[in-house]
């Protein structure tokens, strides 16, 4: 360890004591070599932790401390009318109000798979989504993907065919859309089919063929004669029976006990809540006043609010006939009903879509129900 020159060697080989070193006892030598080198550790030591500290100060985490609101929250939504109040939420500026200083960015899509790949992407943070896409993000990530927070809307689905096909058993060989594979519609589409016997495959084969299909194109391909029907929400049932004269073949609502049946839910990715748990409750109380808003408000002032919001994210408005027709058949709610689910996830399993799971934890309503003072249930699907 010393840098001085070697000692020299005697004749013999034996280290030779140079002059004054005799004189210095051994105990001393051993004493003062053990302190040189713990001096040596410390300067050491203290130059490690400076040089940590230094990198530190140069690069700092980007990451906000756990539990402080998001600077910017990006939500999901489409242009339907199912998801009313995610529309009239941003275009009445109810969740940018509800986020405070928090920055909304939106982005509109046209099926939920799509807005689930953007979440798990980290290109959104939250959307409002149908149940099926949700239920297979967190079958997927084995619960770790998103958490349902509420429910958005109810009802608003239906089975529209040509009008010469008067029963199921006029749909052998024909050509049917839904939004997007594994989407909440293409998973009804497939699994009521399965139960009047037929077979479909997600490659398009089988029985009955389902293509799915962007909701503009299949209200083109349905007027041009390239489609036979299609299972679609609202606005797109309803664009179809009135303005391509498609008939109403199964109203989804008839399939499902009272009627009830979940179509859209508010969902946010897992990670994302526990770094931001009031941004989280923010944006609840701004979707909750646009459910309250939606319930509370007349018909015409509704519909021209919900045209202004759809002109806004999607380019055009619909007929008062069609705004009406849609807004009849769906129910505004921030209930996602879970007691529906374990169907949901079966009709998913059943349709080739999804893999059966345990989807306990699905559901975390806490911040829903501190929001709104109800008890909205998880059904034992998570927390309340």
């Amino acid at each position: 360890m010393s840098s001085s020159p070697e000692a020299p060697k005697s004749p013999a080989g034996t280290t030779r004591i140079v002059a004054g070193e005799a004189a210095m006892p051994k105990r001393k030598r051993t004493l003062e070599i053990s302190l040189a080198i713990g001096l040596v550790l410390l300067i050491g030591a203290g130059a490690a932790v400076a040089s940590t500290v230094n990198r530190k100060d140069e690069a700092p985490s980007a990451a906000a401390p756990s539990g402080t609101p998001a600077a910017e929250l990006k939500l999901g939504y489409f242009g339907n009318i199912t998801h009313a109040p995610a529309l009239v939420g941003v275009s009445k500026g109810l969740i940018s109000k509800s986020l405070g200083d928090t920055k909304l960015s939106t982005q509109v899509f046209n099926a939920g798979p799509a807005a689930i790949e953007a979440l798990n992407a980290g290109a959104i943070d939250a959307t409002y989504i149908g149940p099926n896409p949700a239920i297979n993000s967190f079958v997927k990530s084995q619960g770790e993907s998103i958490s349902i927070i509420a429910g958005a809307a109810a009802g608003g689905a239906q089975l529209v065919v040509k009008p010469e096909i008067t029963s199921a058993a006029d749909l052998k060989g024909k050509t049917l859309a839904s939004p997007q594979l594994g989407g909440t519609q293409d998973v009804a589409l497939r699994a009521w089919l399965g139960k009047q016997g037929y077979k479909t495959n997600t490659d398009g084969s089988g029985d009955v063929a389902i293509n799915p299909t962007e909701n503009a194109q299949t209200l083109k391909l349905f007027q041009d004669g390239k489609l036979d029907g299609a299972w679609l929400p609202e606005p797109w049932a309803s664009r179809l029976v009135l303005q391509a004269g498609a008939k109403v073949l199964v109203d989804e609502k008839d399939l499902w006990d009272k009627g009830e049946f979940t179509t859209t839910i508010l969902i946010v990715n897992k990670k994302f809540a526990a770094e931001h748990p009031d941004t989280v409750k923010a944006l609840l109380k701004g979707h909750a006043d646009s459910v309250a808003w939606l319930n509370d408000t007349p018909a015409a002032e509704k519909a021209t609010a919900l045209n202004a919001a759809l002109k806004e994210s999607s380019g055009a408005q619909l007929k008062p006939d069609v705004i009406d027709r849609s807004l009849q058949n769906i129910k505004f709610t921030v209930d996602p009903l879970a007691g529906t689910y374990k169907k949901l996830l079966q009709d998913g399993v059943d349709s080739g879509t999804t893999k059966q799971a345990d989807i306990n934890g699905i559901f975390d309503l806490t911040a829903l129900n501190s929001v709104t003072g109800q008890k909205t249930s998880a059904a034992g699907l998570g927390k309340d």
